[in-house]
């Protein structure tokens, strides 16, 4: 089947003997012009509703906005979790009830692991992401930043230990933001910051990646956003989660109460986002019958768990009709 075909798979109503773990990708994972496989679908109507709902014309930043457009956090967050409710619309109606057995989301994908979950609603999803996105890219105004990947043996240690050393002798703004994997971390900060901090460690052997993202997200650097997200956050429902969901800052699985999510999301503004501590913990609520999905915009999350989880559990990544297609093939027929 094209891309820009629908899934035609009927949806699937019987027990199947595995449970499937959701994963989000966050921003940095968007890319111009990603909605394009899908506005010929029917899926496409979470874009008109989720644009209505939002006051903004999510359509345009999916199939019309440039790189640079899509770098601004208020865009970026739009965008992506946006195509990552497309993409879940169209496993659900594969599946029929799509019932996670756990959800996780990296950064901004926790917004989606939520929706996903049932603890938000997807309308609120998108006002909330809205909320945060604007207030994020006020916050960068205010100390501007970036992030830059970094990756190498022994790099999470190395790179905490260079960012703390240049905080105490330089008063430097830099800090381990994301813990992807053993070989792999995103500092984040001020731009000089980050520069001297990439510089040395790439002198040091590391080899450093720029990601499209304009802001030192997961530092202190974003306190300035917690007002207006935390007033967001408190006129939001939220429900019961229908599964469990592995919240960035502590990289534990939360079930029960829906209501610590409030101060969860206010909390990741700020602290590092531990997604290999989240992965181990995916790994042993696996019990050898959890395959896991990434829905969304590109294959990160997917390739960071193929080198962290078990063999034993099949990792796909779907953000295209004909990805789900396949996908619904390979599992579900």
């Amino acid at each position: 089947m094209s891309q820009e075909s629908s899934p035609r798979t009927a949806p699937r109503t019987e027990a199947v003997p595995f449970g499937v773990g959701l994963l989000f990708p966050g921003q940095g994972a968007q890319r111009p012009g990603m909605g394009e496989p899908w506005r010929d679908t029917p899926h496409w109507k979470v874009v008109t509703r989720l644009s209505e709902v939002s006051g903004r014309d999510l359509g345009q930043l999916l199939l019309d906005a440039g790189a640079e457009r899509l770098a601004r956090a208020d865009a970026a967050q739009l965008a992506t979790f946006t195509m990552e409710m497309v993409v879940l619309d169209a496993l659900r109606m594969v599946v029929g009830d799509l019932r996670p057995a756990v959800c996780a989301g990296h950064s901004l994908g926790e917004y989606a692991a939520l929706t996903a979950a049932g603890v938000l609603d997807a309308e609120d999803g998108v006002r909330l992401v809205a909320e945060r996105g604007a207030a994020m890219e006020e916050a960068d105004r205010l100390a501007p930043g970036t992030m830059t990947v970094l990756v190498g043996t022994g790099i999470v240690p190395r790179a905490q230990r260079l960012a703390a050393r240049m905080r105490a002798e330089r008063r430097a703004q830099v800090w381990v933001a994301n813990i992807n994997g053993a070989e792999q971390v995103v500092v984040s900060g001020t731009v000089e910051a980050v520069a001297a901090l990439v510089d040395e460690a790439e002198r040091d052997g590391a080899r450093a990646l720029r990601i499209p993202v304009g802001g030192a997200f997961h530092t202190p650097l974003m306190a300035p956003a917690a007002p207006r997200l935390a007033a967001a956050v408190d006129r939001t429902p939220l429900h019961p989660a229908r599964c469990p969901v592995i919240a960035n800052v502590d990289a534990r699985a939360h079930l029960h109460d829906q209501e610590r999510w409030r101060a969860l999301m206010l909390r990741q503004l700020v602290m590092p986002v531990r997604w290999a501590g989240s992965m181990r913990t995916l790994t042993a609520m696996a019990r050898g019958h959890l395959r896991v999905v990434e829905a969304g915009p590109g294959s990160v999350l997917a390739n960071l768990a193929r080198r962290t989880l078990p063999e034993g559990i099949p990792v796909r990544s779907v953000s295209t009709p004909a990805q789900v297609e396949a996908l619904a093939a390979e599992w579900w027929r």
